[in-house]
């Protein structure tokens, strides 16, 4: 049995299409956990099993983990989180103890680039997560961390302005090459992961998207692909600061991002070379016709 975390979320969504395709031929029983079991579509609540609760709760994994033989896991945003250990590895305790109960072989979580660079221990959010790893790591269970860039699709929260102004920002130097990965693309290396459970051990799996890209050569791909001029502005991390400011969002997660796009222009992402396993197949000029584009329309 596969249990997925966060199955309505971008990668968890897309991960469950995958699974079910593929175990209705292996008889392999899938299982999810859910606040709300009303945002699964019909069609997928006829087909796996449902635990409705919070990931993070003790009682509901020890339900859901029960008979597990692999996990998928992601840590949902908490804006409300008064720590980002408590928000990563606090979170991820109770799964930690469940994993040892109950004798779940495999683990595959959603995690980042970054482990064994100059500035893995200052980037805030992915030095948390990379800490969450370390704590999975810990418990025994066979662990691999999807090692990953910025998510091309972390663009369609700037959806307004690309379409009413013609304009996305971010704080790196336009001129900075680095990768960025789709998130369909991590869900594909999570499923191959989930389903061929011959590894063994712990370890990171990167995920590298086809080429590095600097925000202008994003600008240049989204104009041809949108047939209007898009630009970037660069924000200075201050301008960052305060565009969360009436978003509800914790002064230590703001202070998380800020860490982590000053590392990420520090070189956070560069540790890793891109060779035909750390690659995946979507490329940013795909990604807009296929998802910008369409959203932009809407």
């Amino acid at each position: 049995m596969i249990v997925i975390t966060t199955p309505t979320g971008q990668i968890g969504s897309r991960l469950l299409e995958i699974l079910l395709d593929e175990t209705r031929t292996r008889g392999e029983e899938l299982r999810v956990i859910v606040r709300d079991p009303g945002k699964l579509p019909d069609a997928v609540r006829a087909h796996v099993d449902v635990v409705t609760g919070s990931h993070g709760d003790a009682e509901v994994v020890d339900r859901a983990f029960a008979g597990a033989d692999a996990v998928f896991w992601l840590v949902p945003s908490n804006p409300q989180a008064p720590s980002l250990d408590a928000m990563y590895s606090g979170f991820t305790r109770a799964a930690a103890k469940a994993f040892t109960t109950h004798g779940v072989g495999h683990v595959v979580g959603v995690s980042a680039l970054g482990r064994g660079t100059p500035v893995a221990g200052r980037a805030g959010h992915v030095t948390a997560s990379l800490a969450m790893d370390d704590l999975i790591a810990g418990t025994g269970v066979a662990y691999r961390a999807l090692a990953n860039p910025t998510f091309i699709d972390n663009l369609l929260w700037q959806v307004a302005s690309i379409r009413d102004d013609g304009v996305f920002t971010g704080t790196v130097a336009a001129d900075r090459k680095a990768p960025t990965a789709a998130t369909r693309d991590i869900a594909v290396a999570a499923a191959g992961l989930l389903l061929d459970r011959s590894w063994t051990g712990t370890g990171e799996v990167p995920v590298l998207g086809p080429e590095d890209l600097s925000p202008n050569d994003l600008a240049r791909i989204m104009s041809d692909a949108l047939g209007r001029p898009i630009r970037y502005e660069r924000q200075t991390l201050d301008e960052f600061r305060t565009a969360f400011a009436g978003h509800g969002i914790g002064d230590a997660l703001v202070q998380g991002y800020l860490d982590m796009m000053r590392a990420k222009d520090d070189g956070l992402d560069d540790g890793v070379r891109r060779t035909p396993q750390t690659a995946s197949p979507t490329t940013f000029r795909e990604w807009c016709e296929q998802v910008l584009k369409p959203a932009v329309q809407a």
